[in-house]
C-alpha cells in the first residue's frame, strides 16, 4: 500500500497534537508494510529547517516541503469579508504546493492520498486529475465547531468577525464532504456529526494513537508535592482561550487562596509575551520545553481546561500514557471515554476545578492509583498500531472494491 500523506504544516518536531497524530499514524502505518510519503506545507508559523531534516522522520519513504505564507494579512481578511470565500480555507491555497502536488503525483503511483485536515481539500480536483488513488480526508476535528465555540468565548470585535467568516467554512466544510472517497474521523462524535451534515461516502473511526514504548511513567512524581501541569501549543487559540480563562477564573480567585502551596507550571510552543511577563504567585511559565513527556512526568496532574475546540486532545493522549492524573473540561475530553474520578477528573465550572485539586489532596497516598487506571486506559484504547491496522483493512477494502467496478 503505497500512501502520500498530505499535511497543512510540517509535522516535526512532534509537540503538539496535530504533528502527533500526523507522525504517530504514519510511523505505525510504515510498521504494517505501508509506504509513506510526507508532502507538507512549511508554514512560516511552523517553520521547519528541511535542508537538515530532524531525527526520526525514519518511517517516511520521501518527504517533501513546500515554504507557504499562509500568515494572516490585515486586508486580505478584511477584503474576505466580501466574498464568499472561506478566509479559513483560502489561506492554504498555494499555487508551489499544487505544483509539487502535480509533479508527485505524476512522477510516482499512489493508492491513497491521505488528507491531513480540511484545509487540504481544495488540492482534490488536482489529485483526480492526475491520480486514480483513493482519496481520503482525515478528519482531526469538525472544523467550523472550533470556531464557532472560540466565537462564543471572544471579545465582541472578535466575535462579530469571526461570526461572519465562520458560516462559510460551515459552508465549505459540507459541501466537501462527499468529495472524499473515504472519511476517517477522530472520533465517532465527529463522524456522527458529519453525517448528520450530509455525509454519504464510506467512514471509519482512527482515534490518535501514540506508541506506548515511547511513553514511560515517572510514578515517582506522586511522591512530591501535589503540582499542576499545562502544556499546549499556545500559538493555538482554544489552549490560549482556555488558559487564559483558567488563570483568571479559577487560579488566581480560587484555587491559590485555598491551596498556597500548590504550584501551576505553563509549558508550550510560541509563548505569547503576555504571559511570560505574568508574575502570579505559584505559577511558573517555561516557554517551550525541550521534551513534553519529561515536563509532563514531573507533575502529578495536568489540567487541560479547553472552552472550544473538537475531535481529541493528544496532549491528554499523552498525560495519560504518562500515567498522570487529568483534570479537564468536558470539551476537552471528547472522544476519551472514562468514567469521572476514576480514569480521569471532569471539571467545567471553576468550582470543580477546586473540587478536582481538594479530590487529589484528599487522596494523595492512593492518587497513583488514578494514574495507573489512566495508563491502562491509554493502552487498551489508543495504541498507534492497532488503530492504523484498523485503517489500512478499510483502505484494502476499498481499494478492493473499486478494482471490482474497474473489472465490470
Amino acid at each position: 500500500m503505497k500512501i502520500l500523506q498530505l499535511c497543512k504544516k510540517f509535522p516535526f518536531p512532534v509537540k503538539d497534537g496535530e504533528s502527533i497524530a500526523v507522525s504517530y499514524l504514519a510511523k505505525a502505518l510504515n510498521e504494517q508494510g505501508a509506504e509513506v510519503t510526507l508532502l507538507a506545507m512549511n508554514t512560516h508559523k511552523h517553520w521547519v529547517d528541511t535542508d537538515h531534516l530532524p531525527e526520526g522522520m525514519e518511517h517516511y519513504r520521501a518527504v517533501q516541503a513546500v515554504d507557504v505564507d499562509n500568515r494572516i494579512k490585515p486586508i486580505g481578511a478584511f477584503v474576505n469579508l466580501f466574498t464568499d470565500n472561506s478566509y479559513h480555507i483560502e489561506r492554504f491555497i498555494d499555487q508551489q504546493f499544487t505544483n509539487k502536488l502535480v509533479e508527485q503525483l505524476q512522477r510516482e503511483r499512489f493508492d491513497v492520498v491521505q488528507l491531513e485536515t480540511l484545509y487540504l481539500a481544495p488540492y482534490i480536483p488536482f489529485i483526480r486529475k492526475h491520480s486514480n488513488a483513493i482519496i481520503v480526508l482525515r478528519s482531526h476535528n469538525v472544523e467550523h465547531e472550533i470556531w464557532e465555540r472560540v466565537a462564543l468565548n471572544s471579545t465582541p470585535l472578535k466575535r462579530w468577525y469571526l461570526e461572519h467568516i465562520t458560516p462559510k467554512l460551515k459552508r465549505y466544510e459540507i459541501q466537501a464532504l462527499n468529495n472524499y472517497d473515504l472519511m476517517v474521523g477522530i472520533t465517532q462524535r465527529d463522524v456522527d456529526q458529519f453525517k448528520l451534515l450530509g455525509l454519504n461516502k464510506p467512514s471509519v473511526v482512527c482515534p490518535i494513537g501514540l506508541d506506548s514504548r515511547d511513553y514511560q511513567p515517572d510514578y515517582d512524581s506522586y511522591r512530591r508535592p501535589l503540582s499542576l501541569s499545562f502544556i499546549g501549543s499556545l500559538d493555538w487559540m482554544p489552549n490560549l482561550e482556555g488558559l487564559q480563562w483558567f488563570l483568571e477564573n479559577v487560579w488566581t480567585p480560587l484555587l491559590q487562596p485555598r491551596f498556597p502551596k500548590l504550584t501551576l507550571h505553563i509549558a508550550g510552543r510560541n509563548t505569547p509575551s503576555w504571559l511570560l511577563r505574568q508574575n502570579l504567585p505559584g505559577v511558573t511559565v517555561h516557554g517551550e520545553v525541550e521534551s513534553a513527556r519529561a515536563f509532563i512526568n514531573q507533575h502529578s496532574a495536568m489540567v487541560v481546561p479547553l472552552l472550544s475546540g473538537s475531535g481529541m486532545r493528544a496532549k491528554i493522549l499523552e498525560g495519560m500514557a504518562l500515567g498522570k492524573v487529568v483534570i479537564s473540561s468536558r470539551v476537552g475530553m471528547e472522544g476519551i471515554t472514562i468514567e469521572n474520578r476514576c480514569e480521569a477528573l471532569l471539571a467545567d465550572q471553576p468550582q470543580d476545578y477546586v473540587d478536582a485539586v481538594q479530590w487529589c489532596y484528599d487522596r494523595q497516598k492512593t492518587l497513583e492509583q488514578t494514574g495507573r487506571l489512566a495508563r491502562n486506559c491509554f493502552e487498551k484504547n489508543f495504541d498507534n498500531f492497532e488503530s492504523a491496522g484498523h485503517l489500512l483493512e478499510a483502505y484494502r477494502e476499498l481499494k478492493e472494491v473499486r478494482s471490482l467496478k474497474f473489472k465490470v
